[in-house]
């Protein structure tokens, strides 16, 4: 009789992290060491696309003038409504993450058992508390006022705003305390991607 050898599931790894704490960045190098990832704000662009049923919600939830002139989401318009307000926020994230979600565990789905890990970044991940789908989460952090000046720097924004936004997600402390590993992007890019080499050995090896 043949003996059947049975596959561990590709582990499901969470990249989270504040707003221009470098997820990108860290999500490229990984990528570098042959990891399969799959990008949440990517995926959040596809899902809004026009004629899908989540911007005919979003429509629905907050006017046509959330629209551009072509039927785009106009991106801008509905961040001013939604971080102003923290219910609308909420609904938002309600209407667009179960879809970004299903997504990306269809993305998981479709990995072959070669692959010791994928990962997946999740930008709000402990917001929606979506962190216990996962089976490893590795959290970006740099200090706040690194964070504010990044973002008025990269999206033309006024510092105010830049910490506006950053008071709607969780702080970068907390997040600390509930990872599996930690990568600082504060120093030069060759000590992060030191960083990045290690935990990525770390997985592979578990």
């Amino acid at each position: 009789m043949t003996e059947v050898v049975s596959s561990e599931p590709t582990k499901r790894v969470a990249l989270t992290g504040g707003i221009a704490t470098g997820k990108s960045y860290v999500l490229s190098r990984f990528e570098e060491h042959g990891v399969p990832t799959v990008d949440a704000d990517k995926v959040a662009r596809e899902v809004v696309e026009p004629g899908t049923p989540v911007l005919e919600e979003i429509v629905r939830s907050f006017g046509s003038q959330v629209l551009d002139s072509s039927g785009q989401l106009n991106r801008q318009k509905l961040g001013k409504i939604v971080f102003s307000e923290p219910e609308k926020r909420q609904l938002l994230e309600s209407l667009v993450h179960p879809s970004i979600l299903n997504t990306i565990n269809s993305w998981f789905d479709t990995l072959d058992t070669s692959n010791d890990f994928a990962l997946a970044s999740v930008p709000l991940l402990y917001e929606t508390g979506t962190q216990d789908q996962f089976d490893v989460v590795i959290v970006t952090a740099c200090s706040f006022e690194e964070q504010v000046k990044r973002i008025v720097e990269r999206a033309g924004m006024t510092a105010t705003d830049a910490r506006q936004r950053l008071a709607a997600q969780l702080s970068t402390d907390q997040k600390i305390r509930q990872a599996d590993f930690v990568i600082r992007t504060d120093g030069l890019f060759q000590d992060t991607n030191t960083q990045v080499l290690a935990v990525y050995q770390s997985l592979a090896r578990n």
